[in-house]
């Protein structure tokens, strides 16, 4: 047990490494700065190539409408922030973009369509960690390298862990029951990806056995924990924040290195004994792998133009995410560092 929790804690050490030093090392990098863990507003803005954000780099731009093609139904954290991209990059650039919602079989449906598509910039993947994820579980057989990566647009702290406050009133009252019940209490995920794995970490390092139940949609997974058929779900906070406040559900702690102004008030894992660090779930765009460069220099001027503007940053901000700019470089390596994670975890406790 121990020499599995110490090769998951130090390569979450390796991915935070990556992430807080923001790409700094590439041409056309981020400048984003990090207090507490979070990127302060407009950082993105600061830097860029040489036309910098307010000049559109020459010699490519869309030529129709843009599918952003999402691995999730409509309302949750990836759908939302798509769509403010959509709607602020349209504002800026005059192009059309629509939001293609393509759920099912840990974001591999989606991430099929886009690695069919046409090479033309007018279809790309959007989202966090899946292609990785979905390669590591042997859902698909390939990773990012299928791609060609993108700028990075926006940040979510990594998924907190929610309860019923019926059943648990903290971390300890969770943990004291699923150890004095091994294999009965029910956690819902989605076997393949993301959350999968935040699951079996947690379950190592807190020395506890859980049902890891797949239960579907974000939608299902919150009927799930209201109906009280589950009893941890980990989430999204734009997700699970009303309830949140309604009381209907308790937050036993998030797997962040630190606090993020955006959760202040959810104590870290780490504060009350459990060692995780989970990947943070950072919005990347991903095209087919024969994309022109000088499509990919266009998406990063959009995004760094974007994240200029108070308007969109308060707009990212309003779906409970937070603005983060990666140039397509710097996300190729955040990529690379989250796929090395989630192989450790998984060789791991595979041993």
């Amino acid at each position: 047990m121990r020499k599995k929790a110490a090769a998951i804690v130090l390569a979450c050490a390796m991915v935070i490494g990556l992430t807080a030093c923001g790409g700094s090392g590439s041409s056309g990098g981020s400048s984003e700065t990090q207090t507490g863990g979070t990127v302060e507003a407009g950082g993105a803005a600061a830097a860029g190539d040489a036309s910098g954000p307010g000049e559109a780099p020459s010699g490519w731009t869309p030529t129709g409408t843009v599918s952003i093609v999402v691995p999730a139904g409509a309302g949750g954290n990836t759908d939302l922030s798509a769509r403010v991209f959509a709607q602020y990059a349209k504002g800026i650039s005059g192009v059309d973009f629509i939001v293609v919602n393509a759920n099912g079989a840990a974001g591999s449906v989606a991430a099929n369509q886009v690695l069919s598509a046409s090479p033309d910039g007018l279809t790309v993947l959007y989202g966090h960690n899946l292609v990785n994820v979905a390669n590591v579980a042997k859902v698909t057989d390939y990773d990012y390298t299928a791609f060609k990566l993108g700028p990075t647009f926006a940040k979510d702290p990594a998924q907190q862990l929610y309860v019923n406050p019926n059943k648990y009133t903290d971390l300890n009252a969770f943990i004291e029951a699923a150890k004095a019940n091994p294999g009965a209490l029910k956690a819902c995920t989605e076997v393949g990806a993301y959350t999968y794995y935040e699951l079996l970490a947690l379950e190592d390092l807190a020395g506890i056995d859980l049902d890891l139940v797949d239960v579907g949609s974000n939608a299902d997974k919150i009927t799930a924990m209201l109906s009280e058929q589950v009893d941890l779900m980990p989430g999204a906070y734009i997700n699970c924040k009303d309830y949140l406040e309604a009381g209907q559900f308790v937050c036993i702690g998030a797997p962040t290195e630190e606090r993020y102004e955006l959760i202040a008030d959810i104590p870290t894992l780490k504060e009350q004994g459990i060692d995780l660090v989970y990947p943070d779930c950072d919005f990347s765009f991903y095209f087919p792998k024969e994309t022109p460069d000088e499509v990919i220099a266009w998406y990063e001027w959009i995004v760094q133009e974007m994240e200029s503007q108070e308007a969109c940053i308060e707009a990212i901000r309003n779906v409970e995410m937070m603005p983060y700019y990666l140039n397509a470089a710097d996300s190729e390596a955040n990529d690379r560092a989250y796929k090395e994670f989630f192989q450790s975890v998984a060789d791991s406790l595979a041993q």
